[in-house]
């Protein structure tokens, strides 16, 4: 496994909705290849997990990403959840952390409903990517190539489609961070 060498590594999350595997399967992985993550949400103290539709694990937030500058960071992980990155893209403060870090050309991982935050950025256009089947129309409509697949690198971007495909997502996302 590639060395991340103590790069930071964000996660955003909404308060509530973040599907659980998909925070802390990437999370381990950035801890495995020597990276530090960190969680970003839009408010402050704990987010509430949930496992599909049932509630799981808190997880204390780092910082609040209206207070966090993407320049911080060396990498960005989305995890999905439906209501997760609903919330997100509700957000301005999220949005724009997200939209500074993709024109960064910083690397981002996103899973599962994830890349409705990346819509939401306007920064899918010319991409190719994947996402839980229910967003190919809208990444479609934003401009991005919609397929089906275990995960996508596009550039600095990378995409898997669901908890299934986290192992595939993990490996890529983290050569990704590591350059």
């Amino acid at each position: 496994m590639p060395d991340l060498n103590g790069r930071t590594i964000a996660f955003l999350v909404a308060p509530e909705g973040t599907e659980q595997v998909e925070l802390t399967d990437p999370w381990s992985a950035v801890e495995d290849a020597g990276g530090t993550p960190r969680l970003l949400s839009t408010e402050s103290g704990k987010v509430q997990a949930f496992d599909h539709l049932d509630k799981a694990d808190t997880f204390p937030v780092d910082t609040v990403v209206a207070d966090a500058d993407p320049a911080a960071y060396d990498g960005l992980v989305l995890p999905g959840g439906v209501a997760n990155p609903d919330a997100l893209r509700l957000d301005r403060d999220a949005v724009d952390f997200v939209r500074e870090f993709v024109d960064s050309g910083r690397p981002v991982a996103a899973i599962c409903h994830a890349p409705w935050t990346l819509v939401e950025a306007d920064v899918v256009r010319g991409r190719r990517m994947t996402s839980w089947p229910s967003l190919q129309t809208d990444l479609r409509n934003a401009g991005a190539e919609w397929v089906d697949e275990e995960v996508v690198v596009d550039g600095r971007l990378v995409t898997s489609r669901k908890p299934d495909d986290l192992p595939a997502f993990t490996e890529a996302m983290v050569r990704v961070f590591a350059g």
